[in-house]
């Protein structure tokens, strides 16, 4: 889908009643592509759609540029916070990455904890970071 700031891209997975929803964004007023500086936002949806509380506590990540480099991001939480869900609950955020090239590619993990202390992984599917000044779309 185009729109007016560029390509949106979607993704979706579910990994044990956690449904993570991805959706990314070209961000030109954040962007110089004469510096080869290109900015992507991206809106994240958490559901728990299981049957027990979960709370998320930490993320991984690996973004990939359109020349293969790989940074690999990991900390506690999302935007700061380590939000709890219920059954049915949800939880939103936005963040953003820059990249030195036109696309790449992002993909990762959160580390889930029930109340019951069991932690487990949830999968954040793969999703491109695509703009207008790239040859070639990633997916």
């Amino acid at each position: 889908m185009q729109t007016a700031e560029g390509s949106l891209n979607d993704s979706e997975a579910v990994t044990r009643g956690i449904r993570i929803a991805v959706r990314s964004r070209y961000v030109p007023e954040r962007s110089r592509p004469m510096m080869n500086e290109f900015f992507f936002a991206y809106t994240i949806r958490i559901s728990n759609e299981g049957r027990e509380r979960v709370q998320l506590m930490s993320r991984a990540w690996l973004i990939e540029d359109a020349e293969g480099h790989v940074e690999e991001v990991r900390g506690p939480g999302v935007v700061g916070e380590q939000p709890v869900l219920a059954p049915g609950e949800a939880f939103e955020y936005r963040s953003g990455t820059p990249l030195a090239t036109p696309s790449g590619i992002m993909v990762g993990t959160y580390e889930m904890e029930t109340r019951g202390g069991e932690v487990f992984e949830v999968a954040i599917p793969a999703f491109s970071l695509d703009s207008p000044h790239q040859a070639v779309r990633l997916n």
